[in-house]
């Protein structure tokens, strides 16, 4: 995917994955923006090379919840 194309969806996404973990974990939105962009997943997501950002904002809960519980990333294998 071309950086523009890439650079449109991000925010779309980490907007959906924010509103997903502030709603799961009762949070406000800079508290959940703040423990995202502080795990490996966030910067799995910045690299467009990795396709994580290809998940589902499903998945990509599940990932983050599993970082958080494991203390490291864990991306599944295809």
């Amino acid at each position: 995917m071309d950086k523009i194309k890439f650079d449109a969806i991000f925010p779309i996404i980490i907007a959906s994955l924010t509103d997903k973990i502030m709603t799961r974990f009762n949070l406000p939105e800079d508290k959940a923006l703040m423990d995202l962009y502080e795990t490996e997943l966030y910067a799995a997501l910045e690299n467009e090379e990795t396709k994580v950002w290809q998940y589902s904002v499903e998945k990509l809960f599940d990932l983050y919840q599993n970082e958080k519980l494991n203390g490291c990333l864990e991306l599944p294998e295809y």
